[in-house]
Order: C-alpha cells, then structure tokens, then sequence
C-alpha cells in the first residue's frame, strides 16, 4: 500500500532561492494590504473609527464593508495571484475554522479567512463545506454582542434561527445558569444569497442546514468585553448545558490552564490560584475545575475560600459540592471530580 502523501512533503526546503522570492512575494503583499487597510478610508481605518462606540452603533458604521464588496475580490485575486505563482506560497490571511465557529453559532465545520481584527471587531470570511450540513445541529451558542452576516453564496442551504431571552441585570453582571431562560428554534427557512442578517449575538443565534454545496458568508461581529458569559443550549430541549468566559483574554487564559493541566504541571498551581480570582464568574471556576483535576491538595483550600465568599451564588454552591467530596469521594474514587455550573 503507498502512503498518502501531501504537497507540502515537496516543500521546496533545499532551493533557497525560491524559498526568498516566495518570501518577498507575500511580505509585499502583506505590507501593500496593512497600508490600503490603515489608511483613509482604510478597513482598520474604519474599525479604528467605530471601535469605541457600542456595538450596534460600530455595526451600523462599518456596514459599507458588507455592502460593497469589491475591496474582498480584489484581495482574494490577489492572494490567488500568489498561489498561481508558487503553489507553496502562503497568503498573508489568518486562517480560521473548526468548532462551533462563527459569532451567532456557524456551528461545527465552518472555516475561513479572518479578513480583519482590531479590538473587539472581526471580520471574517466563512465557508461552510458542502456536506456538513446535513444533520441537523445540536447546539447553539449565544456570544455577546452585535453581528452582521452577508450571504454570498447560499446554494439551497436553510437557516435555522435560535433564541435566548437575557434580561438587563443578567446583562450587567447577574447571570445565574439556573434561572436562565430555555432557548428556543423557528422552523428552518431558506438561506438567499445576497441577503443580511443582522443579530444580537447575546439573545440570536443560528445554524445551517441542507447545504448542497459550499455556502460563503461574510460576518461582521463587535463584541466587547462583557460579564455576560458566552452560553451554549442543546437545541433539542431549549436546555443551557454550558457557560463559558466572554472576556477573550479569559478565554486564553483557561484555555492555557487546561493546556498545562493536561501536562501535568503542578508547579503552575499559583497560576490556577490566581485566575481563580478573576473577574468573569465561569472564569474563576473553569480554574478552580482544573486545579482540582491538577492538584487536589493545593486546590483544596482555594475551594474553601471560594465556598465561603465568591460573589456568584452558583459557583459558591458549586465549590461547597465539589469541597463535599473531599470528604465523601465519588463511588469511581476519582479526587478529580467537580460539579457543573450548568447541566
């Protein structure tokens, strides 16, 4: 049997010489494109504009992108300019894909290009494959914030839209995943090409359904640092089943909380302990989960702490539940096991 092998095993690693005019052909373009966008007129331009502004009113201002789209051709010529030049070159586009992707819940197998990011804005080019999607989806994911969507190419998908009544103190600081309202979904309709969707990714979300072929979207999203937390629903039942950090910094910091957990370093456990203090609610317990998973030892007097004061009712009572098992392990023996915030 041969082995499958991939373009990139003819990677031209021996011709330097190729490898450098590949290299001065994308920096070149990288360096032409970040002057047109900073400039006047400018894409990050603009996003600088209406980057202080709340975000239905950033929205409202950066709309023009949506609507002409001239400026995306001409970028995509020309990174396919590159590619047609060398096959090995790499366009100075950030790739993005994968997971639940999407700022209204593009849902799983979306991919693309981030077109541009500054701040709390990103502007993206999505592609949803042909083929998946097909089954319907499973969840729904509400991020706060506001988002635009221009559908490009449709091709017979439908859109499913879902919905999550917030009110303005869950907004403010007062989410608590036990009063939080159940999601609910509209029938599926279909998705047309050329049309806008405008959201409230805190209260609207969305799925795709029955694409045939690839499906193009351009999505505008402006979401800001906010104590709401991002929340995923089980479409099936309208039942919140996960809360998450909206905060991005938060995001990447649990993110390389549980990166370290999985390596086993306990010599990080002061870094577990601090997060543990943040500001974000699902913040400080997502650490605190993954310092008991880590180290029980170490983790267990920060639980008590945390038993005793953290200003969230939830995470209070989940830290009581977890500290209980301390004392009255799990049947399966595990000192890892800790309680949910949302089920």
């Amino acid at each position: 049997m041969t082995a499958a092998h991939s373009r990139h095993d003819h990677f031209p690693r021996a011709d330097r010489a190729r490898r450098q005019r590949i290299g001065r052909a994308v920096a070149a373009a990288d360096a032409a494109w970040r002057a047109a966008d900073s400039a006047p007129g400018g894409l990050l331009a603009a996003i600088d504009a209406a980057g202080d502004a709340a975000p239905e009113i950033a929205l409202a201002r950066l709309l023009p992108w949506l609507d002409d789209t001239a400026w995306l051709q001409a970028r995509l010529d020309a990174a396919l300019a590159l590619l047609a030049a060398d096959p090995f070159a790499r366009p100075p586009l950030r790739l993005v894909g994968g997971g639940d992707g999407g700022a209204g819940g593009a849902g799983g197998g979306a991919g693309g290009l981030i077109l541009a990011e500054r701040g709390a804005v990103r502007l993206t080019l999505l592609v949803r494959p042909a083929g998946s999607c097909v089954a319907p989806p499973s969840s729904a994911v509400f991020v706060p914030g506001r988002a635009a969507i221009r559908v490009l190419a449709s091709d017979g998908a439908s859109l499913i839209a879902h919905h999550a009544a917030v009110s303005e103190a869950e907004e403010a600081g007062g989410f608590t995943a036990s009063a939080a309202a159940p999601c609910r979904s509209e029938p599926p309709r279909p998705l047309r090409t050329g049309e806008l969707i405008r959201l409230d990714t805190a209260r609207q979300s969305w799925s795709l359904a029955d694409a045939a072929r690839d499906v193009l979207l351009l999505e505008l999203a402006v979401q800001p640092p906010s104590p709401l937390p991002i929340r995923a629903y089980d479409i099936a039942t309208g039942r919140l089943i996960h809360v998450s950090a909206s905060r991005r910094d938060s995001s990447f910091r649990a993110m390389a909380l549980t990166l370290l957990r999985h390596l086993g370093r306990a010599d990080a456990a002061p870094f577990f302990a601090a997060e543990t203090r943040s500001e974000d609610f699902a913040a400080r317990w997502h650490a605190m989960r993954e310092l008991v998973a880590l180290d029980p030892a170490a983790a267990r007097p920060h639980l008590a702490a945390m038993a005793a004061d953290d200003p969230h009712p939830e995470v209070r009572a989940a830290a009581a539940a977890t500290e209980a098992l301390y004392s009255s392990p799990p049947a399966s023996g595990r000192g890892s096991e800790t309680c949910e915030l949302a089920r």
